[in-house]
């Protein structure tokens, strides 16, 4: 249902995570027999979860760690690994800045080039854990480092940016023509970010395996406050769905759908697959790690842009290892920890055994779920009001009438 914005412009009422709630349905099932399991292209992984191309979340060792615990880690091949040879001392230099110097100094950082030799040695130290090699490079630079990632053996490659168009029009160079790039990769490829059906059905007809949804969602992204571009995730991801549906009428092939950021809790997580998510792709969450290189901080790979940065540097501090975050045990009761726990307990609790039959899940417009009943957590914050959530106004997307 569209809402009049004012004469002559119109807008649909979108929806965050915190909106929504999944309704139970009227079977549940033992959380053992769950199955969330996950296929991209030939590969199988046992959980439906990315860890996101930021160098505070990922380096080759917590790439192969992620791998080994059921995931897909995603090396960022432009980040600090690529450009530097000894990337822990610029780690933490990162860390030890003061908030007021964080952005000026990864501006500094990351002006060094990226080096082709980097990217190719990383790739190898990710292949030599025995791990699936995943790295993500950025359209302006996949032509220039592609062949040197194949070389190495990448294994899946990632194309990403903000927004990603399956139409860049530009005066001033040659535009990355994705589906003939992607005809032509020997590896499977996945693109994003979009947020709309008619940008993740472009993006799908390229041929890629998986589309990356989420425009400006992450913790440290502000995209939508420097831009003031964006939908919320729930409406954002069912109706990458909606195209995915429509996809495999038009080719019989099935598209990833993957939810890329604003996922803090197990409940987000959940709420991302019942909206239509294959899988999710986290960032935040992840940098709380030991394992994570960030030293307990996080930022978007927009921060450091010259002109225009659309990110920065967040405190998420180091408060457990990267298996009790993704699979427990949880020492916290804010939904936080178990992630992956967190998705089978509620697929079984609302009666669904896999991924796939998640997607049917109801759900409903719940502004209350996050606040109903919960005021003396909210003053004592603890439990559900120690995450730092509170009641969110619906959002409106706006179009042209």
């Amino acid at each position: 249902m569209e809402v009049e914005i004012g004469r002559g412009k119109k807008g649909r009422r979108a929806y965050g995570f915190d909106d929504i709630a999944i309704v139970p349905s009227r079977r549940t099932r033992d959380p053992d027999d769950i199955d969330i399991t996950w296929n991209l292209g030939p590969y199988r992984f046992e959980l439906p979860l990315l860890a996101s191309a930021m160098d505070g979340v990922v380096s080759p060792k917590t790439a192969a760690l992620v791998n080994r615990l059921g995931g897909l880690g995603v090396l960022n091949l432009e980040g600090i690994w690529s450009r530097y040879e000894d990337a822990d001392e610029q780690l933490d230099r990162l860390a030890e800045a003061p908030p007021e110097m964080a952005t000026q100094l990864m501006q500094e950082i990351y002006a060094e080039p990226v080096k082709a030799e980097l990217i190719g040695r990383r790739i190898e130290e990710i292949k030599a854990e025995g791990a699936v090699a995943c790295g993500s490079l950025t359209p302006q630079k996949v032509n220039d480092h592609y062949e040197i990632a194949l070389e190495a053996g990448i294994d899946i490659l990632v194309i990403q940016g903000t927004v990603i168009s399956a139409e860049h029009v530009s005066s001033s160079s040659d535009p990355l023509n994705l589906k003939e790039f992607i005809a032509d990769l020997p590896i499977p490829c996945i693109v994003g970010g979009c947020a709309s059906y008619s940008t993740g059905l472009h993006l799908m007809r390229t041929g890629a395996v998986g589309v990356l949804v989420g425009v400006g969602p992450g913790a440290a992204c502000t995209t939508r406050g420097v831009l003031g571009i964006g939908v919320p995730q729930a409406t954002a991801i069912a109706d990458v769905a909606a195209a995915r549906s429509q996809h495999m009428l038009e080719t019989g092939q099935y598209c990833n759908v993957i939810a890329d950021g604003g996922m803090r809790t197990g409940g987000d997580v959940s709420k991302a697959i019942a909206c239509g998510a294959d899988a999710v792709m986290i960032g935040s969450p992840m940098a709380r790690a030991k394992e994570a290189p960030g030293r307990g901080y996080h930022w978007g790979m927009a921060t450091f842009h010259p002109s225009l940065p659309r990110g920065t540097r967040v405190a998420t501090h180091q408060d457990g290892t990267l298996e009790q975050i993704l699979l427990g045990p949880a020492n916290e009761n804010d939904g936080t920890f178990n992630l992956m726990g967190a998705l089978r307990t509620s697929m079984a609790t609302c009666g669904y055994e896999d991924i796939p039959s998640f997607h049917r899940a109801e759900v409903m417009v719940a502004p209350a779920l996050q606040t109903e009943g919960k005021s003396l957590q909210q003053q004592q914050s603890v439990g559900m009001g120690s995450n730092g959530r509170s009641a969110v106004a619906n959002g409106v997307g706006v179009a042209d009438d």
